[in-house]
């Protein structure tokens, strides 16, 4: 009979320190989060306004030109992303949910890239990656050899300004986000950055190895790593706070 109370005892101990767990770690995903959110939703909002101001520029450069069916679809097609864009970065939730924005916003540089071919009397451009240093930078003209700092050379596809600057060894204009007090390449900002480059890099199979040797590494595998520690030590905070709740009232 003692055994037996004891089994059940151990039983509804693993059972507490189970459902104990499971509070702590929504509370504690909730928390990450809602931190993570707002760097996110202010990416989000520059990404935007860059691509609004983009708009802008090639409104006042057509002005008077006249424009065909295509350049009128593509123009139109740029607009609706705009204002797609808008819509979904109202609606951010998650940092996940800045993927759907960023792969508007790619679709809309394309677009806009159209219109002024098609207004010079160009060949469509190639559906290329984004500018890799900065994706406002809108699409990449070629792929140039870079060098990070500490990694491996590869090739990387670049706007015509930063692959110029590469060429003759100046400092590209890399995105820059913050991370706690300090301020990193996005592709070394963590988790939280990783559905931005998603959106813009997702479609274009080339880049995922490049991505994998090179994004988030800095930050995203020390958080890996922190969540297994923090992880075991909740597993053994929540069993100790079980046996405690189970004897509260037992008296030795």
């Amino acid at each position: 009979m003692a055994e037996l109370l004891v089994v059940l005892v151990l039983l509804a101990v693993v059972l507490v320190a189970v459902g104990v767990s499971s509070r702590r770690k929504q509370a504690r995903e909730l928390e990450r989060q809602q931190a993570e959110l707002e760097p996110v939703r202010k990416l989000a909002s520059e990404d935007i306004t860059a691509l609004g101001v983009e708009l802008q520029e090639l409104d006042a450069d057509l002005a008077g030109q006249p424009l065909d069916a295509g350049a009128r679809s593509d123009y139109q097609r740029a607009l609706d992303s705009y204002e797609a864009a808008k819509t979904a970065a109202d609606r951010l939730t998650r940092p996940e949910d800045i993927k759907h924005v960023t792969e508007i916003l790619e679709d809309g540089k394309y677009a806009m890239a159209c219109v002024r071919a098609r207004v010079a009397g160009e060949p469509l451009p190639a559906r290329r990656p984004p500018c890799f240093f900065d994706p406002r930078h809108g699409l990449s003209v070629e792929d140039v050899p870079w060098t990070p700092p500490g990694g491996a050379r590869r090739d990387v596809p670049a706007c015509a300004l930063d692959a110029e600057r590469v060429k003759v060894g100046a400092a590209p204009d890399i995105r820059q986000v913050m991370v706690g007090s300090q301020r990193v390449p996005y592709w070394q900002g963590g988790r939280a950055y990783q559905p931005y480059a998603a959106g813009y890099f997702g479609s274009f199979a080339a880049m995922d190895f490049m991505f994998m040797g090179l994004m988030f590494g800095a930050f995203g595998g020390f958080d890996a790593l922190g969540e297994i520690g923090e992880g075991l030590g909740e597993g053994l905070g929540s069993i100790g706070d079980g046996i405690g709740d189970m004897f509260d009232g037992f008296d030795f």
